[in-house]
């Protein structure tokens, strides 16, 4: 198992926690220190995609275009097209919810490195409903040719995927999240493109989870351990490209996948994951998620309970899991 260093207090009842946006705004502005090539494009949430710290330190380099997140889209492809390395930020259910046709036409199609910041994603828009809780932005970009799609778990990682990607020369996803979420790396865990990692060892059932709900996949596994239940976290921050290799090393091992995501497992990361053993290793599959259904009104705590998607829930729903389900090992 590769070292990933561990924020030890993420087992605490009060774990340090942040948002990851405010890591997007920490690395935006070090990628624009280190590259002038770098412009920010926002649809009037400069302040609350983070922003606004970017904007502050190179003005000539932000554009603001309003209320219009198709244009955002193409506006940052012609100026990628021109040698700029745009990173276009507004909410994720405008973008890529309102802009998905024209991030298809004019930047995946014609793969330029766009970055596509999506924020405000899932659970964590709490309050402001259904209407702007976007659980579908996993599968609509996932599905696109040439797209890269990054979920960081913690505003750690989102700050370290956010200059990774100033230096990719592809089309990207970047889904950040509203509210502050438990802070599971430090700033020597690493972050790759295209990796996953394997921050706990287990042998009854392998927990692969994405985003912000690696945090709570990790105290889950704390919390089986205490009832005999051993379970391995692969922490997947690239849903696409997927790192087959960790997944199915830790499949074989377990013989049992869960995965767990704030978003709609058709198409997520579990739609992924379901793809990748039906080809390569039929296992027993349990997908915690958005299960075809539309978000509500609450805080981001509640909803996660209200959703199955807390510790708790995934743990119990795990255990449950193990305990019907008989380990495949298909003699890989």
């Amino acid at each position: 198992m590769y070292n990933y260093p561990l924020n030890d207090n993420i087992y605490n009842e009060k774990p340090e926690a942040e948002a990851t946006r405010a890591g997007f705004g920490r690395g935006l502005k070090a990628a624009g220190e280190a590259d002038e090539r770098v412009v920010g494009l926002c649809a009037d949430l400069v302040e609350s995609v983070k922003m606004d710290a970017f904007a502050k330190a190179f003005p000539e380099r932000y554009i603001e275009v309003g209320i219009a997140e198709q244009n955002l889209a193409t506006v940052a492809s012609g100026l990628a097209r021109a040698g700029k390395i745009p990173f276009a930020a507004s909410y994720a259910a405008f973008h890529p919810g309102r802009s998905w046709e024209q991030i298809k036409a004019t930047i995946a199609l014609n793969d330029m490195p766009v970055k596509i910041v999506g924020g405000h994603s899932g659970t964590t828009v709490g309050p402001d409903g259904a209407t702007h809780q976007m659980f579908e932005d996993i599968a609509l970009m996932r599905v696109l040719p040439n797209m890269i799609v990054v979920c960081p778990g913690d505003a750690i990682e989102a700050e370290k995927a956010t200059k990774v990607l100033a230096r990719t020369d592809k089309p990207a996803y970047l889904r950040l999240t509203r509210a502050a979420t438990p802070t599971f790396s430090t700033l020597d865990s690493p972050f790759e493109i295209g990796q996953a990692y394997v921050l706990r060892q287990g042998s009854d059932a392998t927990i692969v989870s994405t985003g912000i709900m690696t945090a709570y996949a990790l105290r889950a596994a704390n919390e089986l351990q205490s009832s005999s239940v051993s379970v391995e976290v692969v922490h997947v921050p690239t849903v696409k490209p997927l790192d087959n290799e960790t997944i199915l090393a830790s499949v074989r091992k377990t013989g049992r996948v869960v995965t767990v995501e704030d978003a709609q497992i058709a198409g997520g990361l579990g739609g992924a994951v379901a793809e990748l053993l039906g080809e390569q290793l039929p296992s027993p599959l349990l997908r915690i998620g958005m299960n075809d259904r539309f978000g509500e009104s609450g805080e981001a705590g509640e909803l996660l309970q209200a959703f199955g998607l807390d510790e708790a829930s995934i743990a119990q729903k795990t255990r449950e899991f193990v305990d019907r389900v008989p380990q495949y090992h298909a003699g890989f």
